[in-house]
Formats: C-alpha cells, sequence, structure tokens
C-alpha cells in the first residue's frame, strides 16, 4: 500500500473522448473556449486545491488540458473509457497509478465533471473546508431539489403500472400531498468530494455522505440545446451580472 497524504486535495477531471450525446463535447468552444477549459481554471483559482489532473483516453483532449496548465500523467485504458464505464474505476485507476509511480495519493478528490463549466471559486473552496471539518464523512456530493418527486412516479410492469417508491405505512404515496412526502434530492453534478480511502475500497460514496445543497439547478451539458443555455449564462456572469445560481451547506427548506 501507498501513503496517503491528509489534507492534501486533488481536483479530477474525468473526459472521455468518445461522447454520444454531444460529440467531442468536451473540447467543443463555449464562450470561446474549450468546454474542459472552465473546469481546469476554475481548479487552478481554488486556493485549497492542491493539484489539477485531467483523465483522458484521447489524445486532443489531453492537448488541450495541458495547454490550459493541467496534468495529464497518464492515458486511461480503453475499458475504463467506453459509454458504460463507471467513475469508481476512473478514480481508483488514477489513484492506483498515482500510488504506484509516486507512492502516495492526496487525501481528499474533488470531482470536477468538464458538463458543468460554470462554478463559484469561494463556493468550491468552502465545500472542501467543509469536508475537511467533517473526518467522519466518506464524502459529499452536491443535490438540489427537483421539480417533480419521484413519489409520483411509476414503472412499467408485466402490462401494467407499478408505483416507484413506497411510504411507510401509505399503500398510496402517489395519492399523498407533495408536502407529506419525504424530501427528496436530485444528484447535479456540480461538485463532488470523496476521501481517497473510500475510493480505493471501491465505491464514490461510502456510507456517510455530506450534503452540498444547490439551490437552483446549475448548468450540466449534456444535450445540444445546453451549450447555448450555458453560453448565455457564462456571458451574464461575465458582464457582472448576478451568478445563476447558490449554493449552502444546510438543507435550503
Amino acid at each position: 500500500m501507498f501513503k496517503i497524504e491528509k489534507n492534501k486535495v486533488l481536483a479530477l477531471i474525468p473526459a472521455r473522448g468518445g461522447s454520444k450525446g454531444v460529440p467531442r463535447k468536451n473540447i467543443r468552444l463555449l464562450a470561446g473556449k474549450p468546454l474542459i477549459a472552465h473546469s481546469i481554471e476554475t481548479a487552478f483559482l481554488v486556493k485549497n486545491i492542491n493539484r489539477v489532473i485531467v483523465s483522458t483516453d484521447d489524445e486532443e483532449i489531453a492537448q488541450i488540458a495541458k495547454k490550459f496548465k493541467a496534468e495529464v500523467p497518464f492515458y486511461r485504458p480503453k475499458e475504463f473509457s467506453e459509454d458504460l464505464s463507471l467513475d469508481i474505476d476512473v478514480f481508483k485507476h488514477t489513484l492506483t497509478w498515482l500510488g504506484e509511480h509516486e507512492q502516495s495519493v492526496p487525501e481528499i478528490i474533488v470531482h470536477l465533471r468538464p458538463t458543468c463549466p460554470i462554478r463559484n471559486v469561494d463556493l468550491v473552496e468552502k465545500a472542501i473546508e467543509e469536508f475537511k471539518s467533517h473526518p467522519e464523512a466518506d464524502s459529499m456530493r452536491s443535490v438540489t431539489s427537483p421539480k417533480e418527486t419521484p413519489y409520483k412516479m411509476w414503472r412499467f410492469e408485466e402490462g401494467f403500472l407499478k408505483p416507484l417508491l413506497s411510504f411507510s405505512n401509505y399503500p398510496e404515496p402517489f395519492n399523498l400531498p407533495r408536502q407529506v412526502l419525504p424530501r427528496i434530492y436530485w444528484q447535479n453534478g456540480y461538485l463532488d468530494l470523496t476521501r481517497a480511502a473510500t475510493i480505493l475500497n471501491g465505491s464514490m460514496n461510502g456510507k456517510t455522505i455530506l450534503p452540498f445543497f444547490v439551490s437552483e439547478r446549475s448548468v450540466d451539458i449534456d444535450y445540444e440545446e445546453s451549450f447555448s443555455h450555458a453560453e448565455k449564462l457564462l456571458c451574464s456572469i461575465q458582464k457582472g451580472e448576478k451568478t445563476p445560481f447558490s449554493v449552502s451547506y444546510r438543507d435550503p427548506s
């Protein structure tokens, strides 16, 4: 085994070349820069991030990442770069590579998805400090309140509708007022933090997960139309207008 460097923070930006929804989206220009560059630049502005690495299988992405000063110390294996590849495989591969080649890994890994190009640097810093202050937590995941509740959703099974979820002693939660149903949250990809030990043990989150509440939907670029939406938001921020979302560490209710 190798050493885990206490309180050291690595920003890991996974960016494979084979995007299907928007081909080559990670290097497509957004507000004059490749999409991946926005996450790289944010990472370098966050004072308590010690290192920025891009994990990619793609030579062009690697060259662009290096141009914006990120490290690309390896190419991600093909088996971890498929459509159905899991985050845990990508992150465990990175830490294993660092351990084998450098004999140590940072304690905290910040997952910055290139598809979420708009982040508040101050809030990312506060999130890291909040996570550091909770050594009992395995991870921190950003979430937001969705417009719809899964308690009123259905699955189709053997020709009939079946409720997606059950709730306590109520056999028909889908007929209950929304106000009495449990509060639920949607993972939005804005920011996730995980301890290296948790990843090396085979999990992206572990058992104790801190919330990182985003009170409005952040931008997640998975479709063609989301590029134009993100472009407008970035332009408004560059003009000094109010950030289009806010983040807190307590339930916004």
